[in-house]
């Protein structure tokens, strides 16, 4: 797959991964792009979070260049990480002929551990030279810690008559939750757009896309999601909420495409639960019920066993916080209601045991008392996951 116009991406392999493969890659906006990002709201950032989230603000949205690291997430490492972390933007500023704040960092693997900034640095003018709109294969893999394989998404838009494209990939697989999670995920689209309209029009995706998932319940340090527009499309740029609708559409399409991937891709995972939560009283209500669900150990083992414990999803929303009226409370999985008025109704086991037995397991959870709603998309819990995060440091 092509980059949109304006981007030329690369991976390469510095050694910073137990396992051979690509461990970094490259992402550059030939004649520098507007972006926006959005990043973990975890208290313990690495240190690419932290000298991102400052360079955006430096350069006033500009990015020239992205150097992203998988094999050490370069977080709680004091002082010495930093210091690595400005090390390898450095360079990359020097290679990339651009100012230091242009460059954007980010980090996924081992937290604790310094990035060892040496390997990355001396692989950087292969990455410059390996450049390409072909790129992106590369780089997809080069980002890649737990995850089965590459995350990519794309859709087209039209802007003033013109045909636009929207481009992401992403990385994740275990320590998924809303408020992001241990994912990056990285958007190219040839749209001219400010900075503010893109931080707007991202933050509103990642709302019903990456902070609408969850595999563990666990957030990440390092959790990044950025945003970049070349302006190649050359139509008017998008400067105000309402501008761009079709545009807005196609970054929320994609970012959903990225996140339900990412969800598949649970670490051992074997199916989704698929979860609506609606009657609530306010939608803060509804969110509770949804996490409080998508993150109970016994509802994701039923999942896992293919068993429809209904019992242990309003177990769940019951003790989340959220408003519910237990008389009106009902449950339905698929086109089969399970629970109405608070009260079991008569179905067959063996048709809830065969939703239950497949690859995406709708549920509808009414709390009876409103009419706001959340949606959130989860995964079962089994022994994969156990044998994947008992052994990851091996």
């Amino acid at each position: 797959m092509r980059a949109p116009k304006g981007f030329v991406l690369s991976g390469v392999r510095a050694g910073l991964r137990k396992k051979r493969g690509l461990d970094v890659a490259m992402i550059v906006a030939e004649e520098g792009a507007d972006a926006a990002a959005v990043f973990t709201k975890n208290r313990f950032q690495a240190a690419p979070v932290v000298l991102s989230r400052r360079a955006l603000q430096k350069s006033k949205g500009r990015v020239t260049g992205v150097v992203v690291n998988a094999g050490c997430a370069n977080a709680i490492t004091g002082k010495e990480g930093m210091a690595a972390a400005k090390s390898v933007g450095k360079r990359a500023a020097e290679l990339l002929r651009c100012p230091e704040e242009q460059i954007f960092l980010a980090s996924t693997g081992v937290i604790g551990v310094v990035l060892p900034d040496v390997k990355v640095r001396s692989v950087l003018p292969k990455a410059v030279t390996s450049l390409s709109a072909l790129g992106l294969d590369a780089a997809c893999r080069a980002i890649l810690t737990t995850d089965v394989g590459p995350k990519v998404a794309q859709a087209s838009f039209t802007a003033n008559g013109s045909k636009g494209r929207v481009v992401g990939f992403a990385k994740g697989a275990g320590m998924i939750h809303p408020n992001m999670a241990t994912m990056l995920a990285f958007v190219m689209t040839d749209v001219a757009a400010t900075p503010a309209y893109l931080k707007a029009a991202l933050t509103k995706a990642a709302g019903v896309s990456f902070n609408a998932i969850s595999v563990d319940g666990d957030t990440s340090t390092n959790d990044t999601v950025l945003v970049m527009a070349s302006g190649k499309l050359g139509n008017e740029r998008l400067s105000e909420p309402g501008d761009g609708a079709a545009f807005q559409q196609a970054l929320s399409d994609v970012c959903r495409a990225l996140a339900r991937m990412i969800v598949r891709d649970g670490e051992g995972a074997t199916r989704l639960m698929c979860l609506d939560v609606v009657g609530a009283k306010t939608e803060r209500d509804a969110k509770l019920a949804a996490h409080a669900i998508a993150t109970s150990p016994l509802v994701k083992t039923a999942l896992a066993g293919g068993d429809p414990n209904w019992g242990r999803i309003l177990a769940a929303a019951g003790r989340s916080g959220a408003r519910l009226a237990t008389k009106k409370v009902s449950l339905t999985i698929g086109s089969l209601t399970l629970v109405k008025d608070g009260q079991p109704v008569d179905y067959e086991e063996a048709d809830a045991a065969r939703i239950f037995a497949k690859e995406e397991v709708p549920v509808v959870v009414d709390l009876g008392v409103g009419k706001a709603s959340a949606s959130l998309i989860t995964c079962d819990l089994g022994h994969g996951y156990v044998s994947v995060n008992a052994d990851y440091r091996s």
